[in-house]
């Protein structure tokens, strides 16, 4: 018989948080285990804030925290650009899943990504490089390592 919820970790707010330790890829590890430091769970701030961040994460190999940056902007973001900031989550999220070994799980995702950034290739808002990374999700090989996308578009070219 339970005594009562369970003991979920909880942060200063009384949101449900897991402080579990994770790996570099998201991974929960024990208890007690060393894991790599988290990204702050507080959103990044502006758009240009949560592109760069998440930009950083992917470039140092987080893929798994770039899409917690990216889902977060997601969440905040207007209703016109909801699915541009799924779509760049998506394939975060597929990066994670290509650096598992989940080949199926990351071509999924992918393309899923894909297809909700597409609507955005005309007027990409914040200067994201939507057709760069249209290009990159058609063209690259996830069961190497795959190249890390650029989420804007190279100054001059805008």
């Amino acid at each position: 018989m339970s005594s009562g919820p369970p003991n979920r970790d909880r942060d200063p707010a009384g949101r449900p948080r897991n402080a579990r330790p994770r790996d570099a890829l998201g991974r929960p590890l024990d208890y007690g285990s060393a894991g790599v430091p988290r990204a702050p769970d507080e959103p990044a701030g502006t758009a240009s804030e949560s592109l760069e961040r998440a930009q950083w994460l992917l470039a140092a190999g987080r893929p798994f925290e770039a899409h917690e940056v990216l889902e977060d902007a997601w969440k905040a973001a207007p209703a016109a650009e909801r699915e541009l900031w799924r779509g760049l989550a998506q394939l975060a999220v597929g990066l994670t899943h290509a650096a598992r070994g989940n080949q199926a799980g990351a071509t999924a995702l992918i393309a899923r990504g894909a297809a909700n950034l597409a609507p955005y290739r005309d007027q990409p808002p914040h200067h994201i490089d939507v057709a760069g990374l249209l290009a990159w999700a058609a063209d690259t090989d996830l069961s190497a390592d795959p190249a890390v996308p650029r989420l804007v578009s190279p100054p001059g070219s805008r």
